[in-house]
């Protein structure tokens, strides 16, 4: 079984057991959190129609608050002297991915 959740603004494929990297959720470590299920896959069936996917929950525990590796950010123009380097470390959260339910 698996499904596709969102959040964050992206979509990511779970099945039970998973341990995903998302962006950062207001939760502390060892709380339970439920995602947005978009599409569920039970092996048999497929589910699609959104008014059972509102019943359908999936939910996770939270394992770890923590910063992501750095990105540079690099600017340069030619010939004219101009270049700025910058970097940016992402929050994300690590879950994983406890139940899978389609009531």
């Amino acid at each position: 079984m698996y499904a596709i959740v969102k959040t964050g603004g992206k979509q990511y494929k779970v099945s039970q057991g998973d341990v995903i990297n998302v962006e950062k959720l207001d939760a502390e470590q060892g709380d339970t959190v439920n995602f947005e299920v978009l599409f569920l896959n039970d092996g048999k069936n497929i589910i699609t129609d959104a008014d059972k996917l509102a019943k359908a929950k999936v939910s996770a525990e939270v394992v770890e608050q923590f910063k992501d590796k750095k990105v540079l950010v690099f600017k340069f123009k030619r010939r004219k002297g101009y270049k700025r380097l910058k970097g940016h470390r992402q929050n994300l959260t690590k879950v994983k991915i406890t139940d899978i339910a389609a009531k």
